[in-house]
């Protein structure tokens, strides 16, 4: 199932829908990041579709009409794939691949192939799969599409019920096979990370293709995977790094998104660990993204969902050599100054009156700009956390300020 390939580019279109709970403003920033997904799974977005509804429809996501004008689009541009912005039901599924007759994915299952792409270690692989297979139990009745000529009479219903369910039963064995694995894993990581002693921990969290790696790679003098595309890295990095004379354990970890599939969240528990059992969080923020704010808010939410979100944390608002802010025309309108319009300093002005200006940092991880800035901040927050830890040891880590490092 996740074989690495050689993919070539599919002509792709994306659907979705405005709602009152999500504005066409909002739809378009999903769709933006659709299509950046897409493109990282190696497919080439060339239309959109969008309608304004009350809620999806139950039988095909979005109305008759619409459905029958992407039919209509597809096989006049010879388009093989069709991605919708939520997750589909197993039989809004169905339904619209008889009517589309072409690859059929959503959001969720568009993120899982992105994950089995990434996937490098055995461990990643095994995470992913399940992830995959707990997506694929509801949908199996929807792979037997080729039974429904056989419309009844006697002996013609067995065939395909016991086709499903045996599928069903090799789903389900494959299920509980790879929890297994994964809890035996899962135990050898928690030993790996009980061997590790007492050194204080910090991990790397934020939205995907902030920079995490990057800036891994510009403290710990590492060498983990950089790409700009989504989720470039999926597997937890774990690195010794010496701030002038003080020794702590840095970790990548998987980036957030929008919309993140429950099956990940659950699959990927030990990667999440790393994140629960921190003693720092360094939440990377990138601020040349237009929608920042809202990476902040999921990355929160997901934050709260695995109860982290009381860790002491440092805003690491990066890629501040990209930032461009939008400028207002002057003409006879008067255009109201909005976020959209701020500049980098108005942000942090901003910024450090709502965290302190002790817990927000500007920087470049590329260009290691603000860099002294920022390991300065990070050595004063880990040393606070060591300080608390070893009362009786803090002769043997003072206060060197100005002091090289020692690494």
């Amino acid at each position: 199932m996740l074989e690495k390939q050689t993919l070539d580019i599919e002509k792709t279109v994306v659907v979705g829908i405005i709602t009152q709970n999500q504005p066409e403003e909002k739809l378009n920033e999903y769709l933006d990041e659709l299509e950046f997904l897409t493109h990282t799974a190696g497919g080439n977005v060339v239309k959109r579709f969008s309608q304004k509804m009350d809620k999806p429809n139950p039988s095909t996501f979005v109305g008759t009409g619409k459905m029958e004008e992407i039919r209509e689009y597809i096989i006049e541009n010879k388009v093989g794939t069709v991605i919708f912005d939520d997750e589909l039901s197993p039989s809004q599924q169905k339904n619209i691949s008889k009517i589309l007759n072409c690859k059929v994915l959503d959001r969720t299952n568009l993120i899982l192939d992105i994950f089995a792409q990434r996937a490098e270690t055995s461990y990643a692989r095994t995470q992913v799969e399940l992830a995959q297979c707990q997506y694929l139990l509801p949908r199996l009745s929807g792979m037997w599409t080729h039974l429904e000529r056989q419309k009844g009479g006697i002996g013609m219903r067995g065939p395909g019920e016991t086709e499903i369910e045996t599928d069903r039963r090799i789903v389900r064995d494959r299920i509980s096979l790879l929890k297994e694995k994964i809890k035996v894993i899962d135990k050898q990581m928690s030993i790996q990370r009980g061997n590790r002693g007492a050194m204080v921990r910090v991990a790397l969290v934020g939205y995907t293709n902030v920079g995490k790696s990057t800036l891994m790679n510009a403290i710990g003098k590492s060498d983990v995977f950089v790409e700009n595309k989504l989720f470039a890295t999926l597997d937890t990095t774990v690195r010794k790094v010496v701030i002038k004379n003080l020794p702590f354990l840095l970790s990548d970890t998987v980036g957030f998104i929008r919309k993140l599939p429950t099956q990940l969240v659950e699959s990927f528990k030990s990667t999440l660990d790393e994140v629960r059992e921190a003693d720092l969080l360094l939440h990377v923020v990138d601020i040349s993204h237009p929608d920042f704010e809202d990476h902040i808010e999921s990355v929160n939410n997901i934050l709260r969902d695995i109860k982290s979100d009381n860790k002491p944390t440092i805003m690491v608002f990066n890629k501040i050599d990209a930032y461009k802010h939008l400028t207002i025309e002057h003409d006879d309108l008067i255009t109201e100054k909005t976020k959209r319009h701020y500049t980098l300093d108005e942000w942090k002005s901003t910024w450090m009156n709502n965290v302190g200006d002790k817990n927000a940092l500007f920087i470049s991880a590329t260009n290691k700009q603000n860099f002294e800035q920022f390991r300065e901040t990070v050595y004063e927050a880990v040393r606070k956390i060591h300080t608390a830890r070893f009362p009786y040891n803090n002769f043997l880590y003072p206060d060197y300020k100005d002091a090289e490092d020692k690494e």
